[in-house]
């Protein structure tokens, strides 16, 4: 757990034991196994002679579009589990509530629910203005597209850094900080120290690190354009290969699993599809009649050509679009699209 990290518990806790809850931080060393590896640690709640163990989670509050990511990690957390924030937004805090996960913030929000227990307090407003996230510099934008190719190609760990660069749709020098910011978090190890023999480690764990960093700082950047359709009935028969484009979100989603009829589009593509939009007559503006999405998105990876142009992008940017969201029906496709292509 980071210092961060420590500051942000440390806070919550104390907001928590003022409301009257009794709360200890367990060391690290005297907790499980199965808390140490997996986790940010484990605090214990003490009532009526008895205490629970719960498993912690800390995260710096992040916007409504990371929700998706955010609870979706949290649903695979060892139980009882609690969510610990330097504040939680009352939306997020209610989704947490519905899904049985307590929760502490540095505002004094709290939701326990215990045998003998149960304390829920909300409506406490942020006390301190929102930080600025720094991430590390793997986890900034060009960043994150070196550490996309790893997770959809792991063989490309051992490419040339020019290679994977190119393939990343980065600069030679960005490739040359990331591996190595990888190999200090542990994501990266050399089975031997020869040249040939890195594996990436902890998958999962990095590819959670890395939705939530793609939807809050890459993904923004990648929206060429949103306009608006009168019906997206017949989005199936769009010819992608004449249109030099691929789908994502939702209809590629519906591709992939065949559990969701998209309620908005998005399309991957190197530059704005003019044809396409002159042919199914989009605005750029919602108006009667015309107020289905359809976004389209700047393709930011050049992975080497497959003797056929798959029609969806890879699965895990699929993944990361439904995620960001936050809604129901594209969260539970999520996960069923990581069990299917991802896991």
């Amino acid at each position: 757990m980071s210092n961060t990290g420590d500051d942000i518990l440390r806070h919550a806790v104390e907001a928590a034991q003022r409301n009257g809850l009794v709360a200890d931080i367990v060391p690290t060393p005297q907790a499980p196994d199965r808390h140490r590896d997996h986790t940010d640690g484990l605090l214990r709640i003490k009532h009526d002679r008895t205490s629970v163990d719960y498993t912690i989670e800390i995260k710096r509050s992040l916007p409504p579009s990371a929700w998706g990511s955010v609870l979706q990690q949290l649903e695979r957390l060892p139980r009882p589990l609690m969510f610990v924030s330097d504040y939680i937004a009352p939306e997020l805090a209610e989704q947490l509530r519905s899904r049985g996960i307590a929760f502490l913030d540095s505002a004094g929000n709290t939701f326990v629910r215990q045998d003998s227990l149960f304390m829920s307090v909300q409506g406490r407003k942020r006390t301190t203005p929102p930080r600025k996230i720094v991430a590390g510099r793997a986890f900034q934008p060009t960043g994150l597209q070196v550490i996309f190719t790893l997770l959809c190609l792991p063989d490309a760990i051992n490419l040339p850094y020019r290679t994977l660069a190119t393939m990343s749709g980065v600069a030679h020098g960005t490739v040359g900080w990331v591996i190595p910011d990888l190999q200090k978090l542990g994501f990266i190890k050399d089975l031997s120290g020869k040249r040939g023999t890195r594996r990436l480690y902890d998958r999962r764990r990095l590819l959670d690190h890395w939705v939530t960093a793609y939807i809050t700082t890459l993904r923004p950047r990648t929206l060429l354009g949103r306009f608006y359709a009168r019906s997206i009935n017949d989005w199936q028969n769009w010819p992608h290969n004449q249109h030099a484009f691929q789908w994502g979100g939702e209809p590629a989603a519906a591709l992939l699993t065949q559990h969701l009829k998209p309620g908005e589009l998005t399309l991957y593509a190197d530059a704005v599809p003019s044809a396409l939009i002159a042919r199914q007559a989009f605005s750029i503006t919602p108006g009667i009649g015309q107020e289905v999405v359809v976004d389209i998105r700047k393709v930011f990876w050049r992975f080497p050509p497959e003797p056929e142009v798959s029609p969806t992008v890879p699965p895990l940017l699929v993944y990361a679009d439904l995620l960001a969201t936050a809604d129901a029906r594209c969260i539970e496709t999520a996960e069923i699209l990581y069990e299917t292509h991802l896991a």
